[in-house]
């Protein structure tokens, strides 16, 4: 298999799994939940997934190939959300997670290039563009989505708490992906250039 056929088997699998995510994370933000007195809504702990899918593209690929994945996975990812949840979760879920994942994209390469970060090993500064980029595309994203799903929206709750939903989503986003994520994200890492390196 050459390395274009492996090429296009990755950006397949990263398009199915960023539509099965998106899929799950709009059927589960309809739940809201209270944890600790804060209101959140079960999707927070699923979409960040698709940041470290996103994060390891960029490094292990490059910046076109991860634009490619949000391209792709911008139709399937709007017909799987409007079955599983309303017509304008649908909306607010695309426009989110394409601004929000190409925003991403463009700051994690930027800040890797600032560094000096050749993607090919891990560096002394290898976390700041994962953490840079995924602050401000959480950012983009959870504010878009729930301002343009739940403002004057026709659920009471939601009408009224989105914002306060959306900065307690936005906290624990932050939260799962910087401490949860970070440390699965710089083992794929090393498992992959330990292979790379033995291969060659």
């Amino acid at each position: 298999m050459n390395s274009m056929d492996l090429n296009r088997k990755l950006i397949t699998y990263l398009v199915l799994g960023h539509c099965f995510i998106i899929a799950i994370s709009n059927y589960l933000v309809q739940f809201p939940i209270n944890i600790f007195g804060l209101d959140y809504t079960i999707g927070t702990f699923t979409f960040p997934i698709i940041v470290l899918a996103t994060d390891l593209t960029v490094r292990l690929s490059n910046a076109r190939n991860a634009r490619k994945v949000i391209g792709f996975a911008f139709v399937p990812a709007f017909i799987i959300s409007y079955i599983f949840a309303d017509f304008r979760i649908a909306i607010a879920s695309v426009l989110a997670y394409s601004i929000g994942q190409l925003l991403d994209v463009f700051v994690f390469s930027k800040v890797r290039d600032r560094v000096g970060d050749d993607g090919l090993n891990l560096g002394s500064y290898w976390y700041l563009a994962p953490v840079v980029s995924t602050f401000f595309a959480q950012f983009i994203d959870t504010y878009l989505f729930y301002g343009v799903a739940f403002y004057n929206s026709t659920d009471d709750f939601m009408r009224e708490n989105w914002d306060l939903i959306a900065f307690n989503d936005f906290i624990l986003k932050l939260a799962v992906c910087y401490l949860a994520f970070l440390p699965i994200y710089v083992l794929i890492l090393n498992r992959t250039f330990n292979y790379i390196r033995t291969r060659t």
